[in-house]
């Protein structure tokens, strides 16, 4: 398929678009029902399908954990909300796990259209998409996977932490964060911009301040 016939999707940093959606917990309106929170929207090829289950009990498990941090979780695939209410039961009833976020019914690939998450070779199933997005409603990250392979949801939980912790410290996250291989659990400090800068970045690692494995490479612990 040609670029120039493919839908705008939505990219890094900007809005999410303003959707409304059918949910197994009601109507809900994106991203203006989460004004001042994160969450974490992610598709799943359809339900009663084994590793989308093991993702969604994976979730749950860590539910308390995205909540504790303030980020709610939203499932998604092209199923009737019938079939979502379903598939929880069953999840609950086989697995004891009680789904407590709610699934978008996106019976009609409306939403998954909009969010770029069908893959024109895989037919009507949604690939593994995650977006999350912060308080604001801006899109900070999205993510891919194969219908194949099931997500790290420990990895999700530690992005949102990690842009977080950005966020909050003007700050930039190593690899690994918070355990880096070379930093641990410190956090980067942006590369000074000017000769000046530079001279004072000295002066904050005299003082203890940051440690620097050179003048562009520095970070101190929070």
């Amino acid at each position: 398929m040609e670029t120039k016939d493919r839908a705008l999707l939505p990219l890094l940093g900007e809005k999410f678009p303003e959707l409304e959606v059918v949910t197994t917990h009601g109507v809900k309106k994106l991203p203006g029902d989460y004004q001042g929170k994160w969450f974490v929207l992610f598709s799943h090829p359809g339900d009663f399908t084994p590793v989308c289950t093991t993702e969604f009990a994976a979730f749950e498990r860590r539910r308390k954990d995205f909540e504790d941090i303030g980020c709610e979780l939203i499932g998604l695939s092209i199923d009737q909300v019938f079939s979502h209410i379903k598939w929880v039961e069953w999840i609950k009833e086989k697995l004891d796990v009680e789904i407590g976020f709610p699934v978008i019914a996106d019976g009609l690939g409306t939403v998954a259209q909009t969010l770029g998450m069908l893959h024109p070779g895989k037919g009507s199933n949604t690939v593994r998409s995650v977006f999350i997005v912060d308080p604001n409603g801006v899109i900070r990250i999205i993510l891919h996977y194969p219908q194949e392979v099931g997500r790290n949801i420990d990895e999700v939980l530690r992005a949102v932490k990690a842009l977080q912790t950005s966020d909050k410290n003007k700050v930039a996250i190593p690899a690994n964060w918070p355990n880096n291989e070379i930093l641990g659990d410190k956090v980067i400090v942006p590369p000074p911009a000017s000769e000046a800068a530079i001279a004072k970045r000295r002066e904050e690692e005299k003082a203890g301040e940051v440690e620097c494995k050179d003048w562009w490479f520095c970070y101190k612990k929070l």
